[in-house]
């Protein structure tokens, strides 16, 4: 199963990196760089997954991912 995380510098706290699993608003971790943010995101992921489970509750499906560029003014 796959899942998208978004990964970027905490504003308030210099050196640490969030990491938010949007399809699952409340699956969100941290780490002190981008890969250990990730790793964490997977060990929070399959905890969020396995609570769902546990409450009867199917996975949501993934998000859909898109970026856009815009001119600066």
């Amino acid at each position: 199963m796959r899942y998208t995380v978004l990964l970027r510098p905490d504003p308030e706290t210099p050196g640490v990196w969030l990491a938010e699993v949007p399809a699952i608003p409340w699956c969100v971790t941290f780490g002190h760089s981008p890969e250990e943010a990730l790793e964490n995101a997977k060990d929070a992921l399959a905890a969020a997954l396995e609570a769902l489970e546990a409450l009867g509750e199917a996975p949501p499906p993934d998000v859909a991912v898109a970026q856009v560029s815009l001119d600066a003014a």
